[in-house]
C-alpha cells in the first residue's frame, strides 16, 4: 500500500480511536479519591450517581451507616442486644419501618430507582470487602430502599422535629442542632460577587455526621455535604448557585391530653376507640439465643399514644408524615440553575424544617424559613408549645401552610442575611420581616427567648463591621472567637468583684480584665468566665432584659452581685485547684479530640455568643472536650467557576483505620479551611484513589 493510499486508512483508525475514547469512559462509574478522603463521583446517568455514591459512604462510614440502618428498622436487639431495646421500642411506638415502606411505595419511579441504586452501592461494597466491614453489622445486610427512608424519618422526624427525651418527658426539649449561615449581596462583597458561608453544628457523632462530596453525573454537578446514610446532598453548591441549612425555630410536634373513657378516649363527647397494635421485638443473647418482649401501639386521631397516667392520655402528632418527597426536593434543588428554578424545587415544602440561606452567580441572596407548619384555629407559640387539649376538633390540624405563607426575603438593602437559629426577624438588620405579618403559632415572636442571643448578636455585629467583606475577612470572620456575653457583663462584674469580693474575687477580676475576651487556645481569662457562665443561673442573671429598642446591647447589667460574685469566687477557687493557676489558657482546659487526636481548642460556646461554636462535656481528666459544634464549613465566592474553601472538621471517615478520621483537625485548630477541588485536572493532582464502579 502506498504511503498516499495509507494515510487516509490511518486517519480513519486516529478518527475511530478518538471518538471511542470518551464512549469507552461515559460507560464506568468513577469515584475519585483526593487526598482528604473526600470522593468526587463521576457517573453518566444519574443511577449509576446514587449507586457510587451508597459505595462511597459505606467506604468511608460502612460499619456506623449498617448499625444505623437497623436501628431505623427497629430490628437492632435483634441483630446486636440488649442495648438497643429502647431504640427499637422507640422507633416501633412511631411507626417508622411501616410508614418508611409506604413512603417508598409513594416515591416516583425514577426516585425509587435511584434510592435502590444507593442501597445496591451499600449492598455490593460489602460484598466487594467483607473484611472491611465489622461481623456482626453485616446482620442487616441487604440494605434497602426502605431502609434508608427509615433512617431519614429517624433522624429528621424524630430526632430534630420531637425525640425522645421530649416524648419520655412530656415536655418541649431543646432543638437538637445550631448553625450559622451567611448570605452576602454584591453590595457587601470587596469582589462584586456574591458569597455564601455554610457552617451547621450539630454532635460529634452517630447520626448527626456529616459528610462531603462531590456529585457529578448529565443531571447535576454539586459539591457539599449531607448527613451520614443520606443519598443526596443537604447543603450544596453547583457552578451557578449554593445553599445553606440552619436549625430553626419550629413547632412540628404537638403533644395532646385526651381524657380515658370505656377503654377509648373523648373527642367532641364522644368516645372514640383507639386503634390498637401489637408487635414483637426479639432481643439477641450473648450466646447467640433470642428472647421476646412486646410493644402494644395505640394510636388516637391526633397521633400515637406515648403515656398513660391515671385517667389520661397523651398523644403526639407529628408533622409531615404524609409528605414523603423530601428526596426529589433536595434533588431538584441541586439541579437547579437559577433563583426561580430553585424556589419552583422548594414550593412543595416537603422539607418539614431547617432555614435555607441561598446565593447565585447572578448576584442574589435569599432566605426561607422553611418549615411544614400547621393551619391552627387558636394559640401562639406559647400556648402549642405546651400540652394542649385533644378532646376537641379546635386543636386537630390536619392541613399546612403553603409556601407562600412562609417568612422569606430576597436581596435585601443591607446585602446580607444571616441565622444563627433564630426566628426570621433577625435574618437581616434593621428588621425587614416583622411577626405581626404572620400567625402568632409560627415560631418564636423575638430573638429574647431563643436561647442564642448572643450568638446572634455577634453574628450581626461581625456583619456590620465592615462596609464589605472579602472572601477571605469572611473566613476569617467565621473564626472569630469572641464571647459576646463578655462584652455585656464584664463592665459590671470586674469592679464589683474588686469593690466586694474575698481576696480570690479580687484575683479573679484581675484575670478577667487583663483577658482579651476571647477563647482561642491561649487566651487566659477565658476559662474562668467561661465557667463562671455556665455555672451561673441564667434566668434574672441581667438588670436589662433584651428590649426591641436596644436590639443588639441587650441584655446586659448584673441583677443580684451577690450571687454572681459567690459564683465567681467558687468556679475561680475550683480552677487555681485543678489547674494551679487561675489564669490557665482555654487550650490546656478544653481539648479538641477525635480519633487519636488531642489538641488545645479554639472556640467556645454558642449560648455565651461565640461565633467560632464549640460546645463541651467533661472528660476524665478534668479537662473538657468538644461533644457539640463546628461540624461541617464551606466558604463559596459565586465567581466564573465558583471559588471555594470548606473543611469537615473531625474529617471524612470513621471506618476503624482510615487516616481521614480526625485528619482536618488540626486546620481546624489553626483557623484555616482547605481548597475545594471541583474540576478533574484539581482532583487529579491530589489524588489518593481512582475506583471504578461497575
Amino acid at each position: 500500500m502506498t504511503v498516499k493510499r495509507l494515510l487516509p486508512f490511518v486517519l480513519s483508525l486516529i478518527l475511530i480511536f478518538i471518538t471511542t475514547i470518551p464512549m469507552m469512559s461515559a460507560t464506568k462509574t468513577e469515584i475519585l479519591w483526593d487526598s482528604w478522603g473526600i470522593p468526587h463521583v463521576w457517573a453518566n446517568n444519574s443511577e449509576n450517581l446514587f449507586k457510587a455514591f451508597g459505595w462511597a459512604q459505606t467506604h468511608s462510614h460502612g460499619n456506623l451507616i449498617l448499625r444505623l440502618y437497623g436501628q431505623a428498622r427497629g430490628r437492632a436487639a435483634e441483630y446486636w442486644g440488649k442495648d438497643y431495646l429502647t431504640s427499637d421500642q422507640y422507633v416501633r411506638l412511631m411507626g417508622i419501618p411501616t410508614r418508611a415502606q409506604q413512603w417508598y411505595e409513594q416515591q416516583s419511579p425514577q426516585m425509587r430507582s435511584y434510592l435502590d441504586a444507593f442501597a445496591a452501592g451499600i449492598n455490593e461494597y460489602v460484598q466487594k470487602y467483607p473484611s472491611r466491614i465489622e461481623e456482626p453489622l453485616k446482620a442487616v445486610l441487604p440494605i434497602s430502599a426502605v431502609d434508608i427512608l427509615a433512617h431519614f424519618q429517624r433522624v429528621i422526624y424524630f430526632h430534630f422535629l420531637t425525640n425522645p427525651q421530649q416524648v419520655a418527658s412530656l415536655q418541649s426539649t431543646e432543638l437538637q442542632g445550631g448553625s450559622n449561615g451567611w448570605a452576602i449581596a454584591p453590595s457587601k462583597s470587596k469582589s462584586g460577587q456574591a458569597m455564601l458561608l455554610a457552617n451547621p453544628h450539630l454532635p460529634w457523632g452517630d447520626f448527626y455526621l456529616w459528610y462531603e462530596a462531590q456529585l457529578n453525573s448529565p443531571e447535576v454537578n454539586s459539591y457539599g455535604a449531607t448527613l451520614v446514610g443520606t443519598p443526596v446532598l443537604g447543603i450544596a453548591f453547583n457552578d451557578h448557585l449554593g445553599w445553606t441549612l440552619t436549625v430553626n425555630p419550629t413547632d412540628g410536634a404537638d403533644i395532646y391530653q385526651l381524657t380515658l373513657k370505656d377503654e377509648g378516649y373523648l373527642f367532641e363527647g364522644k368516645v372514640r376507640p383507639f386503634t390498637r397494635e401489637t408487635q414483637a421485638i426479639k432481643i439477641r443473647q450473648s450466646n447467640g439465643t433470642y428472647i421476646e418482649t412486646s410493644i402494644t401501639i395505640k394510636t388516637s386521631i391526633q397521633g400515637v399514644v406515648i403515656a398513660e397516667k391515671e385517667d389520661q392520655a397523651y398523644a403526639l402528632r407529628v408533622v409531615g408524615l404524609d409528605q414523603p418527597g423530601t428526596m426529589q426536593q433536595l434533588w431538584q434543588m441541586g439541579q437547579a440553575t437559577n433563583l426561580k428554578q430553585f424556589e419552583t424545587a422548594l414550593k412543595p415544602v416537603q422539607l418539614p424544617l431547617f432555614n435555607i440561606l441561598y446565593a447565585d452567580r447572578q448576584g442574589n441572596i435569599f432566605y426561607l424559613f422553611n418549615a411544614t407548619v400547621p393551619i391552627r384555629s387558636t394559640g401562639d407559640w406559647n400556648y402549642w408549645k405546651k400540652i394542649v387539649p385533644g378532646d376537641t376538633a379546635n386543636t386537630l390540624w390536619t392541613e399546612y401552610h403553603p409556601y407562600q405563607d412562609l417568612p422569606r426575603l430576597v436581596n435585601p438593602p443591607t446585602g446580607w442575611l444571616q441565622n444563627t437559629n433564630d426566628p426570621p426577624w433577625s435574618s437581616t438588620y434593621p428588621p425587614v420581616l416583622s411577626p405581626e405579618n404572620y400567625p402568632p403559632y409560627l415560631t418564636l415572636p423575638s430573638l429574647e427567648k431563643t436561647g442564642n442571643i448572643f450568638r446572634t448578636q455577634r453574628s450581626i455585629k461581625l456583619l456590620q463591621e465592615a462596609e464589605k467583606l472579602s472572601f477571605e475577612e469572611m473566613i476569617a470572620k467565621k473564626f472569630s472567637s469572641r464571647l459576646e456575653m463578655a462584652d455585656r457583663i464584664l463592665e459590671y462584674l470586674i469592679p464589683a468583684a474588686r469593690f466586694l469580693a474575698n481576696p480570690i474575687g479580687i484575683e479573679a477580676a484581675e484575670v478577667l480584665d487583663k483577658w482579651d475576651r476571647q477563647t482561642n487556645a491561649d487566651s487566659r481569662g477565658a476559662a474562668l468566665f467561661a465557667l463562671w457562665a455556665l455555672t451561673i443561673e441564667p434566668s434574672g442573671l441581667f438588670s436589662k432584659p433584651w428590649n426591641q429598642q436596644n436590639y443588639l446591647t441587650t441584655p446586659t447589667g448584673i441583677a443580684d452581685f451577690n450571687t454572681a460574685l459567690a459564683v465567681l469566687e467558687g468556679v475561680a477557687a475550683q480552677i487555681k485547684l485543678l489547674y494551679g493557676r487561675l489564669d490557665v489558657s482555654w487550650g490546656e482546659v478544653v481539648r479538641l479530640r477525635y480519633g487519636d487526636k488531642d489538641l488545645p481548642a479554639s472556640g467556645g460556646p454558642g449560648i455565651l455568643g461565640c461565633f467560632r461554636v464549640l460546645n463541651l462535656q467533661k472528660a476524665q481528666d478534668e479537662r473538657f472536650q468538644v461533644a457539640f459544634g463546628d461540624t461541617y464549613i464551606a466558604a463559596i465566592k459565586f465567581s466564573d467557576p465558583p471559588e471555594a474553601k470548606a473543611l469537615m472538621v473531625y474529617g471524612n471517615s470513621t471506618q476503624p483505620g482510615s487516616v481521614h478520621v480526625g485528619d482536618q483537625l488540626e486546620l481546624y485548630a489553626q483557623g484555616q479551611l482547605r481548597p475545594v477541588w471541583r474540576t478533574r485536572p484539581q482532583i487529579e493532582a491530589h489524588l489518593e484513589l481512582k475506583e471504578e464502579i461497575d
